[in-house]
């Protein structure tokens, strides 16, 4: 298994980044969305949040392919409602590609590299 890192920015708006988190409480994520998540391999997902910028952590599988799980999310009604949602909240990184939310980061240091 290995861990993914992304990161994508929030609307600077305290009500909007309220209404983002609420979203992400277990109660109100739409159960469609996280057997989503599950379907594609990813065994664990973590996001956190310093003012409007947002860290997604992803633990993957092998067998994980993220070109195979865009190619699901887009045949999905239901997630394909759920990403316009969240698009509300949302403001892509400046060096983002056009059309792209979340954005890779490269990983610089590892602790266990020093020993």
């Amino acid at each position: 298994m290995t861990w993914q890192c992304l990161a994508l920015d929030l609307r600077d708006d305290p009500a909007a980044i309220a209404e983002y988190e609420r979203w992400h409480r277990a109660e109100f994520i739409w159960p469609e969305v996280v057997r989503s998540i599950r379907d594609a391999g990813i065994r664990d997902m973590r996001i956190f949040r310093t003012g409007n910028r947002l860290m997604m952590l992803m633990r993957v599988g092998a067998e994980f392919d993220a070109g195979t799980k865009a190619a699901a999310d887009a045949a999905s009604e239901r997630v394909q409602a759920w990403e316009a949602l969240m698009s509300t909240f949302q403001q892509p990184l400046p060096w983002a590609e056009p059309g792209q939310k979340w954005v890779p980061m490269r990983q610089i240091f590892d602790l266990a590299d020093c020993d």
